[in-house]
């Protein structure tokens, strides 16, 4: 009797097995704009799950280079979203609106008034998810995509998601709201985001966000045969540090005397903060990437060596492709980094998205 050898997962072939997708395919192309779009990790993954792009907006000048490096067909345009809001953006798209499929992005979190008595995006002015509702408003999509910090379910008790919420029912969508963790879908970092997905009121569409995956990668899977690039250094007094810190370690791995000494005023403080002096494990995933590879309240250390993760280890983290290349100086590389969307976390949702789309042409 023959037997069929079972193919081992690997960090890049994943996600797609695990949705199931309608019998008959739509033999069209489904189409997508992104706002804050960043290094593309967001706009990739929905590359990957599907979608064309037609165009991306960030402000950053470095990040826009990375963009159009790897993507030259991709319509990157490099401007404040303040000024591209009031832009007639269909005409520069040749569409109609309501012809696009998806409006992505992931706008910053801030604070709103609630000076007036209707909490409707006249009272969101100012801010940068202003802008992005007014797109919304504007090319009035069939859904539209936005991720965002986890904090923001609970910012100012609640108030500034509620506020979004009314803003994008104002302007014709039914929202629903998840915080998903990336290392449940795909990616080998603890890094948990609400994911909030909107679905325009006159549109038959149903929409589940993905479900957990079975297989949930470790740094080892992420960094096997990573390639060598640059990388941030530790200064040598907080490199002697490290070296007493041991692999899957923290500051409660140093002797008291270090351990008080750079923890300094914290040491003292009440909580876990297990994300100093920190050495990941090969066993774990990587703790959430921020900026900068080297922050004292947010250490990353190399599992075995005595260093923070190089670029393209922090890409790799990210799962990011080993060919997508990051434009800018090391500084701005690990930022568009920290900053992205992991890849494989945006396909996984990507992949949901059309699969309602598809539905709803049923």
């Amino acid at each position: 009797m023959a037997t069929v050898q079972a193919k081992q997962i690997s960090y890049f072939d994943n996600l797609t097995a695990e949705i199931a997708f309608p019998c008959r395919i739509v033999n069209k192309s489904f189409t997508n704009v992104e706002l804050f779009a960043g290094c593309g990790g967001l706009a990739l993954g929905l590359e990957q799950a599907g979608f064309d792009t037609l165009m991306l907006n960030d402000f950053d000048n470095s990040a826009c280079q990375t963009l159009k490096q790897n993507r030259p067909n991709w319509k990157v345009i490099c401007e404040d979203i303040t000024k591209l809001s009031s832009e007639d953006l269909l005409k520069q798209l040749n569409l109609k609106r309501g012809e696009l499929d998806l409006l992505s992005g992931g706008y910053p979190c801030q604070s709103f008034s609630y000076a007036g008595k209707k909490l409707g995006i006249d009272d969101v002015r100012g801010t940068m998810f202003y802008h992005f509702a007014q797109i919304l408003k504007q090319l009035y999509p069939k859904m539209f995509l936005a991720e965002n910090v986890k904090g923001l379910v609970n910012h100012d008790d609640g108030k500034t998601l509620k506020t979004m919420i009314e803003v994008f029912a104002e302007v014709g969508y039914n929202v629903q709201f998840k915080v998903l963790n990336a290392w449940e879908h795909g990616v080998a970092q603890k890094r948990e985001r609400v994911v909030i997905i909107g679905i325009r009121k006159d549109l038959n569409i149903q929409y589940d966000f993905p479900k957990t995956q079975s297989y949930k990668p470790t740094l080892k899977d992420a960094l096997k045969d990573v390639p060598k690039s640059q990388g941030a250094k530790y200064p040598e007094s907080k490199a002697k540090v490290f070296d007493l810190v041991p692999q899957g370690g923290c500051w409660r791995h140093l002797p008291q005397d270090i351990a008080k000494e750079y923890m300094k005023g914290s040491y003292n403080l009440g909580g876990g903060k297990t994300g100093i002096a920190r050495r990941i494990s090969w066993n774990e995933p990587s703790l959430t990437l921020t900026c900068s590879p080297a922050q004292k309240q947010t250490d990353r250390c190399h599992p075995d060596e005595t260093r923070p993760f190089t670029v393209r280890e922090y890409a790799r983290i990210q799962s990011f492709p080993d060919d997508w290349a990051f434009v800018g100086t090391i500084t701005n590389q690990y930022k568009q980094i920290g900053n992205a969307v992991p890849v494989n976390f945006a396909k996984e949702i990507g992949l949901t998205i059309l699969k309602a789309l598809k539905g709803a042409e049923e």
